[in-house]
C-alpha cells in the first residue's frame, strides 16, 4: 500500500506539475524556432499523404500507413475518457487548453518524426529501426539518453500499451456477470485478444501498418459519424457551446477574485494534461512508427506526422467535448468513459453508448498493436534482433494476464514510465533545434520545398 501511495505521488507530480508545462513550453519554443512550421507545412503534409510528393525513398510503409500506425496508438481512451475527465475536473474551458496543446504539439510532433527519419537505421534486409533513441545517440551524441528512452518505452509498452488496454476491454463486458464467472470470461476474452494481436504483430511493422490503415480510419469514421449526427441535430446550440468554452477558459463569467482564478487554473491544468495525454506530442513514441515511412525527405514525414495531433485532438476530442457539453451530463457528477458513454446515450438513445463501447474495443486493440511496435524497436535498440522474438512472445502472453488481474499498480508504473520517456526526448529536441532549422532551410532551397509550394 505504501508503494502504491508513493507511486501515485510520483505520477501526479510528473503529469500534473512537471511534464505538462515542459511539453507545452517545448512546443512553443519549437514553433518559434522553426517559424511556426505547423502552419507553413500543414497543406504540404496533406499533399504528401495524398501521394503528390511520393519520392520512393527507403522504408517499409507508406505515409498513410505510418500516420495510421501512430494514430492507432494515440486515438483511444484519451479521446473518450480523457476529454471527459478534463471537462469534469476543469470545466468546459479545459477544451480550449486542449486545443492549445494540439497546436503547439504539432510542432513537437513534426520535429520528433523529422529527426526519426533523418537518423533511422536500415539494415541489408530493408528493416527500419528509428525513433528518439537514434537521434539522441547519433544526433545529440548522448547514447545514455537513448538507452533511457528505449528502456522507458519498452516498459511502458507492457503496461499502457498492453495489460491496461486488455483490462479496459474486459471490464465493461464482465461487469454484469457473477463474481465466480468473471475471471473465466475475462481470461477467455484475454486469450482471444492475444491470438488476434499475435497474428498481427508477428508480421512486423508492415502487417501492423496494413491492419492499422484499415481499422483506424474505420473506427474514427464510425465515432465521428455518430458525433456529427448529434452536432448537426443541434446546430443551434453550437455557438453557445463554443462561447461557454472560451468564456470558461479565461474565467470571463466567473465570480471575481480567487474563485475565478482557481476556476481558470483548473481549466488550464486539466486541459493541458489531458490534451498531451491524448495526442502524446513530445513523448517521442510516434516517431518510432514514422521512422519506417518510405521517404528520403525527413521534412515530408514531419509534415505528415504533425497531422496526427490535429486529427486526434482538434477534430476527434473536440467532437467528444461538444457532445458532452450539449448533453449537459458533465454537470451530473460523472467522469471518464462513463461520462462520454452517458452523453452519447442521451443524445443518441439506444445507440450512442454502443458507439462508445465499440470504439473503446477497437481503440484498445489498435493501441496494443501500435505499442507492440514501439516496444519492439526499443528492445531491438537495447538488445538486438534476437531479443525481439522473445519480446513479442512476452507481449502476447501478458494480454490475458492483464485481462484478469487488478491493474492499479501496473497502470501507475506504466504511466510513470510513459511520462519519463518525454524527458530525454525533450532534451534531444531542444538540443537539436538548430540542426532541424538547417534541415528545413535546406529543404526549402530545393525544387520540391518552399519554391514548389509557392509556384
Amino acid at each position: 500500500m505504501q508503494i502504491q501511495v508513493f507511486l501515485d505521488f510520483i505520477d501526479r507530480l510528473l503529469w500534473g506539475h512537471l511534464l505538462a508545462p515542459l511539453l507545452l513550453g517545448t512546443g512553443i519554443f519549437l514553433s518559434i524556432r522553426l517559424r511556426f512550421v505547423q502552419f507553413r507545412y500543414f497543406i504540404h503534409g496533406i499533399e504528401c499523404l495524398r501521394g503528390k510528393w511520393n519520392d520512393e525513398g527507403k522504408g517499409e510503409i507508406t505515409y498513410f500507413q505510418a500516420l495510421s500506425t501512430a494514430l492507432s496508438a494515440t486515438i483511444g481512451t484519451g479521446n473518450i475518457a480523457g476529454v471527459a475527465t478534463a471537462i469534469a475536473a476543469g470545466g468546459p474551458g479545459a477544451v480550449f487548453w486542449m486545443w492549445i496543446t494540439a497546436i503547439f504539439g504539432m510542432a513537437t510532433k513534426f520535429s520528433c518524426c523529422m529527426l526519426a527519419v533523418k537518423f533511422r537505421k536500415i539494415d541489408e534486409k530493408g528493416t527500419v529501426a528509428g525513433g528518439p533513441m537514434y537521434y539522441l545517440e547519433h544526433g545529440l551524441k548522448k547514447r545514455y539518453l537513448g538507452i533511457l528512452f528505449a528502456f522507458f518505452t519498452a516498459f511502458a509498452s507492457f503496461g499502457i500499451g498492453n495489460m491496461v488496454q486488455a483490462n479496459s476491454v474486459v471490464d465493461p463486458f464482465v461487469h454484469a456477470f457473477p463474481e465466480h464467472v468473471k475471471r473465466r470470461v475475462s481470461l477467455a476474452i484475454g486469450i482471444t485478444m492475444a491470438v488476434f494481436v499475435g497474428i498481427v504483430i508477428i508480421g512486423g511493422v508492415k502487417r501492423i501498418a496494413k491492419v492499422a490503415e484499415r481499422i483506424v480510419p474505420f473506427m474514427a469514421a464510425v465515432y465521428v459519424f455518430a458525433a456529427l449526427t448529434i452536432i448537426f441535430s443541434n446546430l443551434d446550440k453550437i455557438p453557445s457551446v463554443l462561447k461557454t468554452i472560451f468564456k470558461e477558459a479565461f474565467g470571463i463569467d466567473s465570480i471575481t477574485g480567487g474563485a475565478a482564478g482557481y476556476s481558470v487554473q483548473k481549466a488550464i491544468q486539466f486541459g493541458i494534461a489531458r490534451g498531451i495525454f491524448s495526442n502524446e506530442s513530445g513523448l517521442g513514441s510516434a516517431a518510432i512508427a514514422h521512422a519506417a515511412a518510405k521517404t528520403k525527405e525527413p521534412v515530408r514525414e514531419g509534415s505528415v506526422a504533425m497531422l496526427g495531433p490535429f486529427i486526434d485532438t482538434i477534430v476527434i476530442c473536440t467532437m467528444t467535448a461538444i457532445v458532452i457539453i450539449i448533453s449537459g451530463m458533465h454537470k451530473k457528477g460523472l467522469d471518464g468513459a462513463a461520462l462520454s458513454a452517458k452523453a452519447f446515450e442521451v443524445m443518441l438513445p439506444n445507440f450512442g453508448s454502443y458507439v462508445v463501447s465499440f470504439g473503446l474495443v477497437l481503440f484498445a486493440f489498435t493501441t496494443m498493436i501500435g505499442w507492440s511496435y514501439y516496444g519492439d524497436r526499443a528492445v531491438y535498440y537495447l538488445f538486438g534482433e534476437d531479443a525481439v522474438k522473445i519480446y513479442r512472445w512476452i507481449y502476447v502472453i501478458l494480454i490475458p494476464i492483464g485481462a484478469v488481474i487488478p491493474l492499479r499498480l501496473v497502470w501507475t508504473l506504466s504511466d510513470i514510465m510513459n511520462a519519463l520517456m518525454a524527458f530525454p526526448n525533450l532534451i534531444g529536441l531542444i538540443g537539436l533545434s538548430g540542426y532541424m532549422y538547417d534541415i528545413i532551410k535546406d529543404y526549402e532551397r530545393r525544387s520540391y520545398g518552399r519554391k514548389s509550394l509557392e509556384d
